[in-house]
């Protein structure tokens, strides 16, 4: 029964990603067009054939997260709201931070990419949190 909630509600969370992800791209291009004609660069591969790998990634992180909730959730503290914020930045923190860090000083991308990455990553994560929170408290 815990491995099946884990998993529903990591799909479950994987759809809003995805959703959120796809929102994402369009708000980029519509809010930061700066930003995003820094995808052309050639650091960026842009293989069709690989595309499924792009939207295959919230049902990852969803998943992983939602196990990573399911083993810590009794760590977050407060209401609601506290506990998917908190859940989110742990993530931000312990994992998006450190990748943020290492693509940066080995890849040639701007901080202004780097950082709305992180942005997004700290985003998923506590939207990733509001829907474990309803489906696994």
């Amino acid at each position: 029964m815990k491995l099946k909630k884990i998993i529903l509600s990591g799909l479950v969370a994987g759809v809003v990603l995805l959703i959120l992800s796809i929102a994402a791209l369009y708000l980029t291009i519509l809010l930061l067009p700066n930003v995003a004609v820094q995808y052309y660069s050639p650091a960026f591969d842009t293989q069709a054939s690989r595309v499924m790998i792009y939207y295959a990634h919230p049902f990852v992180i969803g998943l992983a997260l939602s196990w990573f909730w399911d083993r810590f959730k009794g760590c977050l503290t407060g209401n609601f709201l506290a506990r998917g914020i908190e859940f989110g930045f742990i993530y931000a923190l312990i994992a998006i931070f450190p990748v943020m860090w290492l693509i940066y000083s080995a890849i040639d991308v701007s901080l202004s990419m780097v950082g709305t990455w992180w942005v997004f990553g700290l985003l998923q994560g506590v939207v990733a949190g509001f829907v474990f929170e309803k489906l696994n408290p």
